[in-house]
């Protein structure tokens, strides 16, 4: 079936949560390992079902925020997924108390049960009202983000249409842009400030009652880390030390190529003067152009995107409705990966296909491979090398949507990621210090933000713009709000895959080789031992980040030369 053609139905959550019970109590009167293994098959298959329709279900609100049908679906799953949650828990809570564990630990792998047992330790039912509440909060503030209907040189734009104007020759524009922008945000400040203050509370109260200090604890445990704060703490160093003062010279250099003294906010994303690189081309043909591509680049790419076509897997072109946001998931029981986002006619609707493609194929190889589907789905972090890795081997193909700029998109796409990893610092660094000081005011908030802009990226001068200048940009990046804490992963991945380009650089099919080593690992690692295991550089080792970077520092110094 293509995706639109997969019937809907609501999943009867009670006779799931029944049947899980019955398996939970069976698995804990198994007679041998291999009984609890054909348990946990099933177990996993009927869970599936419940995440397949959940998943069509959230696809189908993505791709309509305004259709009725859908946002009740939503609302459903707000208030159900806490108790499908709480039955999972019971399930696997069983697997680790099992008398077999030792055989079930050779079967399933050591970080199998590490997961596990961070999952045990953030979950009670005593937080299942708060877990429900903090569902409701995040669709919110989802649908007030979609909402946005901004009129812009004779046009009416959402977020993602919008920011095409912010790469615009015209200063005055980009400038205008940037203003439109934040006077949409500005309306809804009260609104998404409550709802942000709430969801503060709200888990910072799940963490209290669940005997933590605070979310901060809960979060890491949440996301499956191997890694702990202060070593994100010592990471962030080297990022000031090494790509701070790099990236200031890359926006000197900017500043001079566009011809301005007074460099700002609005000068931000436009990098060339002759203009920032653009496909030449629709997103129709974007797509035909990918196919091609990735037909070339290797016999599994050609698969998935010959799958992915035939489906129509994708839906990638920005409208009024739409959630503003990208991603890559699996429909489970159909073993489709489906790509989400809003192209806006910039070289970021190139970035994200690949991204996502590199999502898209993790997914669908770890399916062919693995046979748990427990074990297919990487630690969040190898799975943001997977797709940022991804932009930059297709890199002999770029001609494809770019032509003569291709050498251009190349350069900015460098540049890029070495500008990302400071900004995505800020975004995980303000959580830690807002859920450290869930009291803070909305003020103190904003005035953190502003602080670590100025820290992170002091080229950034935000003159008298509505919004960003009173420090309500956290506003605009969805993970907050609905991810908290995912975003130290981009900037683990970002590092990864600077690594993969490095390789890249000096030898296409060895870089590619290792590439599919990394992806063909998925969850059967967590993400140190998958470094490991591929001979990467961990970027938390001291002074790991200046050589990671070096190679390709280098090669954008010489570009031109």
């Amino acid at each position: 079936m293509k995706l639109m053609e997969i019937p809907y139905k609501r999943p009867d959550v009670e006779a799931m949560i029944e049947k899980c019970a019955e398996l939970t109590e069976d698995f804990a009167n198994a007679e041998s390992a291999a009984e609890q293994i054909r348990i946990f098959k099933e177990f996993e298959e009927e869970k599936g079902h419940f995440e397949t329709y959940l998943c069509l279900s959230n696809i189908r609100n993505s791709v309509d925020t305004e259709d009725p049908f859908y946002i009740e679906e939503q609302a459903f799953y707000d208030k159900v997924s806490p108790k499908a949650t709480q039955c999972f828990n019971e399930f696997t809570k069983g697997i680790i108390e099992s008398k077999f564990i030792d055989e079930l630990r050779k079967e399933f792998g050591d970080y199998f049960f590490d997961c596990m047992e961070m999952d045990q330790k953030i979950f009670s039912p005593e937080i299942m009202d708060l877990m429900a509440e903090e569902n409701e909060l995040t669709s919110k503030y989802e649908q007030l983000y979609a909402s946005a209907r901004i009129e812009f040189e004779g046009k009416i734009c959402n977020v993602s249409q919008l920011s095409a104007f912010r790469q615009s020759p015209d200063r005055a524009i980009r400038k205008a842009a940037i203003e439109a922008e934040g006077k949409f945000f500005d309306s809804l400040q009260d609104q998404i400030e409550e709802i942000y203050d709430r969801l503060v509370k709200n888990r910072t109260e799940q963490a209290k009652r669940l005997g933590f200090e605070n979310y901060v604890e809960v979060a890491y445990l949440r996301n499956h880390r191997s890694y702990d704060k202060e070593a994100v703490a010592k990471f962030r160093q080297q990022v000031l030390e090494v790509m701070v003062p790099k990236n200031v010279e890359y926006k000197k250099l900017q500043a001079e190529k566009i011809g301005i003294e007074d460099f700002k906010f609005y000068d931000d994303d436009f990098f060339f003067a002759d203009g920032n690189p653009m496909p030449k081309y629709s997103t129709k043909e974007i797509l035909e152009r990918a196919q091609q591509m990735f037909g070339e680049m290797s016999p599994e790419t050609k698969e998935l995107i010959d799958l992915m076509m035939d489906k129509n897997l994708f839906d990638i072109e920005a409208r009024n409705g739409k959630r503003n946001a990208g991603y890559c998931v699996t429909i489970q029981d159909f073993g489709y990966p489906f790509i989400f986002s809003n192209s806006n006619g910039t070289s970021g609707d190139v970035k994200t296909l690949t991204h996502e493609c590199g999502h898209a194929l993790a997914a669908y190889t770890t399916q062919k491979l693995i046979e748990y589907p427990a074990l297919r789905f990487a630690p969040m972090e190898a799975c943001e090398t997977h797709s940022m890795s991804m932009e930059f081997l297709t890199s002999p193909w770029h001609h494809l949507f770019f032509e003569e700029d291709a050498a251009k998109y190349s350069e900015h796409l460098a540049k890029s990621a070495s500008l990302f990893i400071p900004y995505s610092v800020i975004v995980d660094y303000w959580q830690e210090l807002v859920y450290s000081n869930p009291d803070w005011t909305k003020e103190e908030r904003n005035q953190a933000w502003l602080e670590l802009e100025k820290q992170f990226r002091p080229y950034i001068d935000f003159a008298d713009l509505p919004f960003y200048s009173r420090g309500g940009g956290w506003q605009r990046q969805i993970h907050i709000t609905c991810m908290p804490f995912y975003y130290i992963d981009y900037s683990i991945a970002q590092t990864l895959a600077i690594q993969f380009f490095s390789l890249f650089l000096q030898d296409k099919e060895s870089a590619w080789e290792k590439y599919m080593k990394f992806v063909k690992i998925g969850g059967k690692m967590n993400i140190d031992e998958t470094i490991a295991a591929c001979e990467l550089t961990s970027p938390f080792e001291p002074g790991s980040l200046k050589a990671i970077c070096q190679p390709v520092y280098e090669w954008i110094d010489n570009l031109g030369k």
